[in-house]
């Protein structure tokens, strides 16, 4: 059984910092592609970083700047990186994994995810 599990998560005032981190199990995901999706109560589930089996990465643009997406390959872990953090970022926040190492950005293209975790900013 794939398993996919975040941790991280919590609540922290407008301005500051959280590091999402997430395991996964089994070498098979080495070199995966994987992502972090968020979801807000009313609001669709978007992708907010991506990253390759290569080191590639994607970001949206309420992104950019703020967030980093890493990976340490040997560890088959993947990490989120969140500075300067807004009350709009409030949202559950998903770990997902592909079956491929391309970029991918559409959630019909990740097979696999994790149960989330809550990220809750104050203003």
């Amino acid at each position: 059984q794939v398993q996919l599990v975040e941790s991280g998560g919590g609540l922290v005032q407008a301005g500051g910092s959280l590091r999402l981190s997430c395991a996964a199990s089994g070498s098979m995901f080495s070199r995966n592609a994987m992502g972090w999706y968020r979801q807000a109560p009313g609001k669709k589930r978007e992708l907010v970083a991506a990253i390759s089996g290569s080191g590639s990465t994607y970001y949206t643009d309420s992104a950019k700047g703020r967030f980093t997406i890493s990976r340490d390959n040997a560890k088959n872990t993947l990490a989120l990186q969140m500075n300067s953090l807004k009350p709009e970022d409030t949202a559950m926040y998903y770990c997902a994994a592909g079956d491929g190492w391309r970029l991918l950005v559409q959630p019909g293209e990740y097979g696999y995810w994790g149960q989330g975790t809550q990220v809750t900013v104050s203003s």
